[in-house]
């Protein structure tokens, strides 16, 4: 089918008018590398940077050399890792629980999910409640209160709902126990899901912000998302105050090469999981498994 003229015009402006915009969401991200890897002396002498003549990795080393930096990385690590791990098993656990139509009490705990969903408690209940339980200036405090989500868990249970009763009727003949078929059927059948909501979890844990803003007192349990916001109004709390300003103004690094680097770092770890989890997105969990 041949296009007429104006079709092709509107094919052409609309190849032209995706690709600014494709340019214009794509510059700041540009900018930002751009400028963690800008020589100090360079950026000092320019100002604004699009390409530099002169490649350095001063500002990383200096980030990566200081406690303080290195404390949040450890600490927003430790969140991401464990927080995810203890989410992926409550979630997939209670999801498994509810799919199970002879689960006594079943409605009504699906019916109690459902309202977390659907209403917000706000700021006030959940910190009432990190307080009484006396997790303040605890890193538990940024696990415990989020360790699971209803709407995950109720994606989670239709695809659990998917698996043929059939697996768990063989499990069971086969000695297994609920624990067991969870633990030995389901959750190998589970890895889509799994990767899926685990990268959901581990972004959600890495950019913890405000909840740390709430209930972390101690500078040393701050995750990285803090220590950035605190870098964005003053870089030398990279590294400790007024100690860090002297070795910056020592070594000539301008606040804004250090602060664009500590967004690349913040960002790339989770970049960097996306490959490993892609593959398991559109993998079809039961294919080959049962043959009715």
């Amino acid at each position: 089918m041949r296009e007429s003229l104006g079709d092709r015009a509107f094919g052409v402006i609309n190849v032209i008018a995706l690709g600014l915009i494709s340019l214009i969401t794509f510059f700041p991200f540009y900018y930002v590398f751009v400028v963690s890897f800008t020589e100090p002396s360079e950026y000092i002498r320019r100002g604004l940077v699009l390409f530099p003549q002169h490649w350095s990795l001063v500002s990383y080393k200096y980030l990566l050399s200081t406690d303080a930096f290195m404390r949040a990385i450890g600490n927003s690590a430790f969140l991401a890792i464990v927080g995810t791990a203890l989410s992926l098993i409550v979630t997939s656990g209670l999801s498994y629980a509810i799919s199970r139509r002879r689960l006594q009490g079943r409605r009504f705990i699906m019916l109690a999910i459902l309202l977390t969903t659907l209403f917000n408690p706000g700021i006030i209940p959940p910190y009432l409640l990190v307080r009484d339980l006396h997790l303040i200036n605890s890193i538990w405090s940024l696990i415990l209160p989020v360790l699971t989500s209803g709407w995950y868990v109720l994606l989670m249970k239709g695809f659990f709902d998917s698996i043929p009763s059939s697996l768990e009727e063989a499990a069971r003949i086969d000695g297994c126990n609920d624990l067991s078929v969870w633990y030995r059927v389901i959750l190998p059948l589970s890895l889509p899901s799994m990767a899926a909501f685990g990268l959901f979890y581990a972004v959600a844990y890495w950019n913890t912000f405000f909840t740390a803003l709430l209930y972390i007192n101690d500078f040393a349990k701050h995750p990285l998302q803090v220590l950035l916001q605190n870098m964005l109004i003053d870089a030398s709390t990279a590294a400790g105050g007024s100690a860090a300003a002297e070795m910056m103004s020592e070594q000539r690094i301008p606040p804004e090469t250090l602060k664009m680097a500590a967004v690349v770092i913040a960002t790339v770890p989770i970049l960097l999981v996306y490959p490993f989890l892609q593959k398991h997105f559109a993998k079809g969990a039961l294919v080959g498994s049962v043959k009715e």
